[in-house]
C-alpha cells in the first residue's frame, strides 16, 4: 500500500494518507508505458508535409543541352534532383501517422506510470482551495507552500475552471480532470498533486466495478442406487 503526503486547503501539511488500492497497486509496466508513449507522440504528428518529385515539377521537360560533344555531364532535364528548383529525390508523402493502442493497455500504462510516481514519493493528495474566480497569485501561493520541485501535474476532481484559468499562462504547472490524463501527462510531470475527492470517487467506482462473487450452486438431486 502506498501513501502520499497530504495538505490542506491553507497549504499546511497533515498526516500521510493511504491511497486507494484500486488504482495504485504496485504494478509498474515499463513495456506498456513505453508503447502507449510512443503511440501517443505519433498521434501528434499532422502529416501534413508534401514535396515535389521531378515528375510534379512543371517544366523541364526539354532536354537542355545534347548528350555527347559539349564536355558537360550528361543532363535530361532541369527538374532533377540535382539542379536548383528540380524536385525532391525522396520527398515526404501526407499520411497518416495514428497508431491505435487498446484499452486494456492504455489502462495498464496510467496505473503503471501512477504506480511509478507513487512508488518515488511523488504523488500528493491535497484539497484544493476554493477559488471564486481564477487568482494566478494563490496557485502560486498554493503550490510554493507545497515545495514541490520541477513540472507539476494537478488531477481535480472534474472540471475545475477556476484552478485551470490560474496556471494556464504556467509553462510548468498543467491541470486535467482526473481520469483524463494521459500517461504521457503523468510521466511529464515530476510530481502529480491529486485532489482528494477525486481519489475518493475513483475508489468507490473501482469497488462497484468489481464484480460479486457467483453463488455456489449446491446438487440437491438424490442420486439413484444402481442396485435398486
Amino acid at each position: 500500500m502506498f501513501k502520499a503526503r497530504y495538505y490542506k486547503a491553507d497549504g499546511k501539511k497533515g498526516r500521510a494518507r493511504a491511497l486507494p488500492d484500486a488504482i495504485f497497486d504496485g504494478v509498474v509496466n515499463e513495456g506498456a508505458m513505453h508503447q502507449v508513449v510512443k503511440a501517443y507522440l505519433s498521434n501528434q504528428r499532422q502529416g501534413t508535409g508534401s514535396a515535389k518529385t521531378r515528375s510534379e515539377v512543371r517544366g523541364g521537360s526539354r532536354k537542355p543541352w545534347r548528350q555527347k560533344g559539349t564536355g558537360r555531364a550528361r543532363q535530361g532535364t532541369i527538374r532533377a534532383p540535382q539542379w536548383e528548383g528540380g524536385g525532391v529525390a525522396f520527398p515526404p508523402i501526407p499520411h497518416s501517422w495514428r497508431l491505435r493502442v487498446p484499452k486494456k493497455l492504455r489502462t495498464l500504462a496510467r496505473r503503471s506510470a501512477l504506480n511509478d510516481r507513487a512508488e518515488h514519493d511523488r504523488v500528493v493528495m491535497v484539497d484544493l482551495p476554493a477559488l471564486e474566480a481564477p487568482r494566478t497569485r494563490d496557485v502560486v501561493g498554493f503550490l510554493a507552500a507545497l515545495e514541490l520541485g520541477g513540472k507539476t501535474l494537478i488531477l481535480t476532481d472534474g472540471r475545475n475552471e477556476n484552478v485551470y484559468k490560474s496556471v494556464r499562462n504556467l509553462a510548468d504547472v498543467e491541470v486535467l480532470p482526473f481520469g483524463t490524463e494521459s500517461v504521457y501527462d503523468v510521466l511529464w510531470a515530476n510530481t502529480v498533486v491529486i485532489e482528494r475527492t477525486a481519489l475518493e470517487g475513483a475508489a468507490e467506482a473501482a469497488e462497484d466495478d468489481t464484480p460479486d462473487a457467483e453463488p455456489v450452486v449446491e446438487n440437491d438431486e438424490t442420486e439413484e442406487d444402481d442396485d435398486a
